[in-house]
């Protein structure tokens, strides 16, 4: 898988490189530089978005244990880094977002199944946030044969969507770990017990209707928050556009990079997708590879200090233990 990776991420490069070696590299870069400030505003802004998406994962939690926002930002916060800046193909952030909210949550299952199920329902405000994106453009008349893939990318995510909520709901890992426990006579009893008592945390979270309308409302709220960051990179780039426009870029940018999770870091693959995007809006090449690195800049002022919130709340935990 590692070397799968390393070659997807080779590959993104190349591709990357190419759509700069394509433009003119040093308007691009005068472009960045001359919008330097305001390119730092615009990715400080991400924390809005993320804020929104651990006010969604927090109402999934259950309410008697439910962790204070602040432990769920921070666990949102290291999630997105995790998966922004390292090759784990968008899962290992959870299992760290996990281990942080875990502390502050008597039940292990309830925290896992949170866990899935925001996942589950983030692909489905995704996809509508998506298909949003698409409207905008079809309703500008912005239409070309080059967007096909970007709208099929967006659709793609309504049955992927919906199909991990059915799964989730049907109580498929009990069922699994069932047939497997059966395989091994019976030996691994203790691994389908946890099973089950994640399938029923699962279910008992899609009961709670009232909540998971919550999540998805602030999960809406998060990508649409996420397009602000777009237009305060656009204006600061000499390219305003309207929140309309900056909306349909965002939503099919993370259309995009989504279905594109296994390249680490939607290397090339995202810069591919702005320049695309940004032809559809009238936006110049240079100026779309521009937002493109304003966007890889926001991966580095953010995502960098969260790995290492991550790494100094471990090795806080370590310290008594070494003791």
């Amino acid at each position: 898988m590692k070397r799968v990776a390393l070659v997807l991420a080779l590959a993104g490069l190349a591709l990357a490189a190419a759509l700069f070696a394509r433009e003119n590299v040093a308007s691009i870069v005068a472009l960045v530089l001359a919008a330097g400030p305001g390119l730092v505003l615009a990715a400080l802004f991400h924390a809005f978005p993320m804020i929104a998406n651990a006010r969604a994962w927090q109402h999934l939690l259950p309410a008697s244990q439910r962790p204070p926002v602040r432990v769920v930002v921070l666990a949102t916060w290291v999630r997105e880094s995790v998966n922004g800046l390292l090759p784990v193909a968008r899962i290992g952030g959870e299992v760290v977002a996990y281990r942080i909210v875990r502390r502050n949550v008597t039940d292990g299952s309830e925290a896992a199944a949170s866990l899935a199920a925001d996942m589950a329902i983030s692909l489905l405000s995704q996809a509508a946030f998506a298909l949003a994106g698409v409207a905008l453009l079809v309703a500008g008349g912005r239409t070309a044969a080059s967007a096909g893939q970007v709208v099929i990318a967006a659709l793609s995510l309504v049955p992927l969507g919906a199909g991990f909520v059915f799964v989730q709901r049907a109580g498929a890992l009990s069922a699994l770990t069932r047939i497997v426990d059966r395989l091994f006579a019976g030996k691994l009893g203790f691994l389908h017990g946890a099973s089950v008592r994640f399938d029923e945390a699962l279910r008992g979270i899609y009961d709670r209707r009232g909540d998971v309308g919550a999540c998805f409302a602030w999960q809406l709220a998060g990508w649409l928050l996420g397009a602000g960051e777009i237009w305060l990179a656009l204006r600061f780039l000499g390219e305003p556009r309207s929140l309309l426009d900056a909306v349909a870029i965002e939503a099919l940018i993370q259309a995009v990079s989504s279905a594109a999770f296994i390249v680490p870091g939607a290397i090339g693959v995202q810069e591919g997708a702005f320049v695309v995007i940004g032809a559809l809006l009238g936006i110049d090449g240079a100026t779309a590879l521009a937002l493109a690195t304003a966007r890889r800049l926001r991966d580095v002022i953010v995502f960098i200090p969260g790995l290492a919130a991550w790494q100094w709340g471990e090795l806080r935990r370590a310290a008594p233990a070494e003791r």
